[in-house]
């Protein structure tokens, strides 16, 4: 799974947001705030990768146990999707 072309992610202020950008305005014009793990994922989701793979980045990355790591990647997954920004 990867991010669909039309959502990116930029820095304002301090604070990392996702937007719409072309025709997916139509569908989503809001934003959605990215955390320092959510950013991490983002930019590992520019190219296409599986759950399992994200989750071993964070735990390389980060000091997590694995249950957590594989809860905070589902979650954060879950919000992508529902806002139909993944593309699998």
């Amino acid at each position: 799974m990867k991010v669909k072309k039309d959502f990116i992610a930029r820095k304002v202020g301090d604070s990392d947001i996702v937007v719409a950008t072309g025709k997916a305005v139509k569908h989503f014009n809001g934003y959605i705030t990215l955390n320092e793990t959510g950013r991490f994922l983002w930019d590992l989701l520019a190219k296409d990768v599986a759950e399992d793979a994200l989750v071993e980045k964070l735990l390389e990355e980060y000091d997590v146990d694995r249950e957590t790591a594989a809860r905070d990647v589902k979650n954060f997954l879950g919000v992508l999707e529902s806002n139909g920004i993944l593309e699998k």
